[in-house]
């Protein structure tokens, strides 16, 4: 049996990817992959991913949050510590063009499976890591998204000024983490069509959300300012944030002069867009306050719907607060199809659709989330159907031979 599907014209179609990675980013990375016609070949312990506990909510039992990162992937489950299945392992990354793992450094050293020694025994290999904090003096440190957001300064200017930090309402920077892992492997794979040769992608969570954090990161390399926290108001932009209605809030977001005249002629209000206090941008950070009463004063007069209708018809950018619910349904107002059915049959279940849309080769669902070991006998087959790629000889001793 060939796991690899030739007739796929998806753009991965053809590689082979050896996720030996858990949790959230590099399973988010390897769906991506796998999204765009990648072959993933999902290598668990036996106890599975940690996910996979990860309740509430389920669905028929199964975790949601496994469920969100786990689509169109060959599940299998090996004990690397028994000599039979490590060599299960090894004959898998025989046929890998990607091995990609977030264990803690140096954590697959005792396997043979360290960068170094992967990149020695299969020289066209993409070796991808994820850790927390670094192979260096983070070694030590467990790579969770939360300590990030702590120790980046995330939590820091997150929150209401006179409240505590607060974390991020999801693992945001793990998903950052992936999506820059997927960008490394990408960029991996085009270098190694020039070259013939692989490399090791690294990515740690730290670096990741320190570039993620763009303007307020750059601001403090840049000239040492040290941003606090603003609750919903924005260092550099005003009005951007939430502004009270006759029933709620409702976001009101002004980048520029232009969209701010035409805010407040819709509020009644023509003449603020040339008071001197509030002719630029920076002046409007400046005398934020005051312009607050005055946008307010106006915005209680009418619903959010009402703002909202009014101010989108001439472009003034602005939205209500909805739920995740709400927002899936708004999604679907607007066709973009939030909702996509991986799997067939009895076995498809709903998940979120990928964002990347390719007018060619668009992305496919094929493959629900995979069961513990559930393609054991697929992945064997096809391991002793095909051969090996590219394994260097004088590497193909065992460990510590």
């Amino acid at each position: 049996m060939n796991l690899v599907n030739h007739a796929d014209n998806r753009p991965l179609a053809g590689l082979v990817v050896a996720d030996f990675s858990r949790v959230l980013a590099g399973p988010y990375c390897t769906m991506l992959l796998a999204d765009l016609g990648a072959t993933v070949i999902k290598v668990e312990s036996h106890a599975g991913d940690d996910t996979r506990q990860w309740m509430p909510p389920a669905r028929d039992g199964v975790s949601t949050y496994y469920m969100s990162v786990n689509r169109n992937k060959q599940a299998i489950a090996l004990d690397l510590s028994k000599e039979e299945d490590l060599e299960f392992a090894y004959a898998i990354i025989d046929r890998a063009d990607i091995f990609i793992e977030n264990f803690k450094p140096n954590g697959l050293k005792k396997f043979g499976l360290d960068k170094s020694q992967t990149l020695d025994r299969w020289p066209s290999l993409i070796h991808a890591s994820i850790t927390g904090f670094g192979t260096e003096g983070g070694a030590h440190l467990p790579g969770y998204d939360l300590l990030v957001q702590a120790l980046s300064g995330f939590m820091h200017v997150t929150g209401d000024p006179d409240g505590p930090p607060t974390r991020a309402g999801v693992a945001i920077f793990d998903v950052v983490a992936g999506l820059h892992t997927t960008v490394g492997i990408l960029a991996a794979v085009a270098e190694r069509a020039r070259s013939g040769k692989g490399q090791h992608v690294d990515i740690d969570l730290l670096s990741s959300t320190q570039a993620a954090l763009v303007n307020q990161t750059t601001g403090n390399v840049a000239c040492d300012n040290e941003p606090q926290r603003l609750g919903n108001d924005h260092p550099s932009l005003f009005p951007y944030g939430p502004f009270q209605a006759a029933d709620g809030e409702i976001i009101i977001c002004c980048g520029n002069n232009g969209q701010f005249r035409r805010l407040m002629e819709q509020l009644g209000q023509p003449e603020v867009a040339d008071d001197p206090r509030f002719t630029e941008m920076a002046l409007r950070n400046a005398n934020r306050e005051e312009l607050r009463v005055l946008i307010e004063t106006a915005l209680r007069t009418q619903t959010i719907d009402t703002w909202f209708e009014r101010l989108s018809s001439v472009k003034v950018p602005c939205a209500p607060i909805k739920t995740i619910g709400e927002g899936i349904r708004y999604s679907e107002q607007l066709g973009l199809n939030p909702i996509s059915m991986a799997g067939e049959g009895e076995q498809a279940v709903p998940t979120v659709s990928s964002p990347i849309r390719l007018s060619r080769t668009p992305v496919r669902y094929d493959i629900a989330p995979p069961t513990i070991n559930q393609d054991i006998d697929a992945v064997r087959a096809w391991v002793e159907s095909t051969s090996a790629r590219d394994v260097s000889e004088q590497s193909m001793q065992k460990v510590g031979g």
